[in-house]
């Protein structure tokens, strides 16, 4: 897919959060529910419009801040290099806040369910795509797995990203495992994902004593 089909599939995924949000706006009640707890239950709430609209105006802004990072780049080369798996992540991610905006409607339609039970697969599909991006990611100020050791050389950053990619595609795996665990489900996956960020990290500095702390490559 090119970056144009990209960016098209952008706009019609903001323009649905918007659109879904006015459909359902005179079906709703004045207050709605907005946040839930770890077990899936309800413990939050906001008035109509902004339980309906805040979502997809965020969505809104974090879209356009992810097109405008490319730009703003000093390697903005090497993100050319995957752009690809970059712009497929901005997709999957307005699809996860899709997904929320349907299920928070659908919730408060009187719609009764574990609302976490119900997340853990778009967080896993959102990890895996993640993974995917990072695996392919060349080294950027903006986007990866952004560490001084990993900035300082491209030998480190594509060990520690390839690393990365396992990890993230394995938080993913264990977070749709965590369904089967009823409310301790968000632990899994948040610890998972804990898990391959430190590990990262970690690697990431290992690499680099053992690179002999290699320069960066030219830019």
């Amino acid at each position: 897919m090119r970056s144009s089909k990209y960016f098209i599939a952008i706009r019609i995924l903001l323009v649905l959060l918007f659109a879904v949000s006015a459909v359902f706006y005179p079906q709703l009640p004045d207050r709605l529910a907005s946040h839930w707890n770890a077990a899936g239950e309800a413990d939050g709430y906001s008035s109509k419009f902004w339980g309906l609209f805040m979502l997809p105006l965020i969505a809104t802004v974090l879209a356009l801040l992810l097109i405008l990072i490319p730009r703003l780049d000093p390697l903005k080369t090497n993100i050319e290099k995957f752009k690809g798996s970059y712009y497929q992540f901005i997709v999957a991610f307005l699809i996860f806040f899709l997904y929320i905006q349907a299920l928070t409607i659908v919730f408060n339609l009187g719609y009764t369910f574990n609302m976490t039970l119900f997340l853990m697969p778009a967080f896993a599909v959102l990890f895996y795509f993640v993974g995917t991006m990072v695996g392919k990611a060349k080294r950027n100020y903006f986007i990866g797995i952004r560490t001084p050791w990993t900035l300082a050389s491209d030998t480190v950053w594509d060990k520690t990203h390839a690393l990365g990619a396992k990890l993230f595609k394995i938080a993913a795996g264990i977070s749709l495992i965590g369904i089967l665990f009823g409310q301790y489900a968000v632990w899994f996956m948040l610890v998972s994902v804990l898990i391959a960020a430190i590990t990262t990290i970690i690697y990431s500095y290992i690499i680099f004593q053992r690179e002999g702390k290699p320069r960066a490559a030219s830019q």
